[in-house]
């Protein structure tokens, strides 16, 4: 998710904006404020910024609505996608604290804001959810869903000093990867450098035992979303250059392709790797990172990444209303929900057969 914090926004505000905004216009620029179906995308504009999605075992979905890297609140919802029902998860008065999967010196959090989240299924056999939280302070809360989505906070792990966290993929032994975008109180360049190729962040790979350590492989321009392979043995991180293929064993990059701005990934049904693309400029991704209402209709594309060469197919590409800035698709029986970073709504696409 590659919105920009409080004080980078800012810094946008004075000239470097006015050079990158000189002829960029179109409607992708004006916030969507209708919310009517359109281009086979339907819409559900009952959300915060819902920018990213995880599929609990119970069928439905978790939405992660995004506050602000500033920590602004925000929370978990479950989606049931046959009625479209809401369903709040936490912070909820009702959910109980049983600490258990992490740091022993990390405690319950007084604030919420959550990022990118992740849920698996232990060893154990218990379902273990992953969320990035930035209210308060950069950690890593873990919960247990019950089979009816129900939550237990069953821990967390504060991050190291100095970063912002993105994305988190969940271990089945209870550890954990997850991306440090950039350092905390970077200013415009450190976005632009990414923009350009240059380094801003990397990965952690954490456990209970050995707390977090850097990943090998995993320096990058703006480390985004990250998954694993199956067997564990690969992760697949998302950069502002593309994706890559890292070996956890060696450290080696063995797969690597260059694309557009790549934001989260998730599996799909096919065994495919959906990642969400921001194929627009650099003023629409500003322009998405302040709609005040509505939506923003920044082109973005769903594309299929084979896992062994990162070979791509695109299965969605869109531009403009009833919704853009996509930023994870999620596949349940042959459709895709998609989230986004900027905006009130869930989109729905059936490329079912």
């Amino acid at each position: 998710m590659p919105t920009i914090s409080a004080g980078i926004r800012l810094l946008f505000a004075g000239g470097i904006a006015a050079v990158l905004l000189a002829g960029c216009g179109g409607d992708s620029l004006t916030p969507i404020l209708g919310c009517e179906n359109a281009f086979g995308i339907e819409v559900d504009c009952r959300f915060q910024n819902p920018e990213d999605l995880a599929l609990a075992p119970d069928g439905r979905i978790i939405v992660s609505q995004f506050g602000g890297m500033d920590g602004s609140p925000g929370n978990l919802v479950l989606y049931e996608p046959a009625t479209r029902s809401l369903t709040p998860m936490f912070p909820e008065p009702s959910v109980e604290a049983e600490p258990e999967w992490g740091d022993p010196n990390c405690a319950f959090p007084e604030s919420f804001s959550p990022h990118g989240i992740d849920i698996e299924t232990r060893l154990d056999g218990r379902h273990q959810l992953a969320v990035v939280n930035h209210a308060g302070r950069e950690s890593v809360e873990l919960f247990q869903v019950a089979g009816d989505g129900a939550l237990t906070w069953r821990g967390c792990a504060e991050a190291p000093e100095g970063g912002y966290l993105n994305d988190v993929v969940l271990m089945r032994n209870g550890g954990f990867w997850v991306t440090r975008m950039l350092d905390q109180g970077s200013d415009a360049w450190a976005f632009l450098r990414a923009q350009f190729g240059f380094d801003t962040g990397w990965a952690y790979a954490w456990s209970r035992t050995a707390g977090f350590s850097k990943m090998s492989g995993s320096d990058a321009p703006f480390p985004n979303g990250i998954e694993k392979s199956h067997d564990e043995r690969h992760a697949f991180l998302n950069t502002f250059r593309g994706a890559r293929k890292i070996d956890m064993a060696t450290g080696m990059v063995v797969a690597e392709r260059t694309m557009k701005p790549l934001d989260n990934s998730y599996w799909s049904q096919d065994g495919r790797l959906l990642v969400a693309s921001h194929t627009g400029s650099l003023a629409q991704l500003l322009a998405c990172s302040s709609v005040p209402e509505g939506a923003c209709g920044m082109p973005f594309e769903i594309v299929a990444l084979d896992p062994g060469d990162l070979s791509e197919q695109v299965m969605i590409a869109h531009e403009g209303a009833p919704m853009g800035g996509a930023t994870i698709a999620l596949q349940h029986n042959g459709v895709y929900y998609l989230g986004s970073f900027a905006g009130d709504r869930l989109g729905v696409v059936d490329l079912s057969p």
